[in-house]
């Protein structure tokens, strides 16, 4: 486990803390190492010690330094290793170096939906999932025999342990859920749907009653058109509202460009290579 004492690979260690893998973690940070230390008791060894031994290396860095750290060990690992990735951005950037006979592998959390089935309270403000929450999770093997898929899967979903579904998409399909789909699109309208009711509290609406009002309303609207509340119906005022909204608001063609395989690799590419 690299990056073992980072924010996502303190959660990642955690999971796999009592599982059938023997994990050996590794953390450059003194401030990383005390973190793990003190959140499991774990020490941390070298990585020259730690790859020596691994079948497999899971790769809990920033998306941007994933093909930069890796280039500088791939080298050292023994013919067949996994290296488990957790972010699509640098795999389908082509900043990953070439070494044909270890297998790449990349797995992303969907995180725990909207609509769900969780009753006890430290899994319902579970958002991130990976603790108490359960969520679905996308996987994809980039490089390398079939036969390692299972065991990366299996690396995959306690990692991010409870999970449901293992999607199992290709590299450029997982681009597509994310950046594009998720942020690109998703993150982008929540902060519009944010900025939306901001304005309505500047206009004079109490901001709890604007809050609740759209937190509310997102509810069955998203239930709507996700075809979750599959008795529910846009009223015919709402469907007025949506048609002549939709002009002011999207440019045509706007799906085009965001999910334009040339728009998704420029995307990643901007993640692994910040512009200045």
């Amino acid at each position: 486990m690299l990056g073992a004492g980072g924010k996502m690979g303190l959660r990642l260690s955690k999971n796999l803390q009592g599982t059938r893998f023997d994990v050996a973690h590794v953390e450059v940070s003194a401030e990383g190492r005390d973190r793990l230390k003190a959140a499991t008791g774990i020490d941390c060894i070298e990585q020259g010690q730690a790859l020596s031994r691994a079948d497999a290396v899971v790769m809990a860095v920033p998306d941007r330094m994933i093909g930069k750290v890796l280039t500088t060990f791939v080298a050292d690992l023994d013919p067949g290793t996994s290296v488990i990735m957790l972010d699509a951005a640098a795999p389908h950037a082509g900043e990953l170096p070439k070494r044909p006979d270890v297998t790449y592998f990349v797995t992303h959390p969907c995180h725990p939906p909207i609509f769900n089935d969780e009753t006890e309270f430290e899994a319902r403000t579970d958002f991130f999932g990976g603790v108490k929450a359960k969520q679905h999770i996308v996987c994809a093997l980039m490089q390398g025999p079939e036969a390692h898929y299972a065991l990366c899967e299996e690396v995959a979903r306690t990692i991010y342990a409870p999970v449901m579904s293992a999607h199992r998409c290709t590299v450029e399909q997982m681009a597509i859920l994310e950046p594009a789909l998720s942020e690109t699109v998703g993150a982008t309208l929540s902060l519009a749907l944010r900025e939306a009711t901001e304005e309505a509290i500047r206009r004079g609406v109490p901001r709890q009653a604007a809050v609740d009002f759209m937190l509310g309303h997102l509810n069955i609207e998203i239930s709507i058109a996700f075809e979750i509340f599959k008795e529910g119906k846009f009223s015919d005022g709402a469907l007025q509202a949506i048609e002549q909204a939709k002009p002011q608001i999207f440019r045509d063609g706007w799906l085009d460009r965001v999910f334009a395989s040339e728009a998704v690799m420029q995307s990643v590419k901007d993640i692994c290579n910040p512009p200045s």
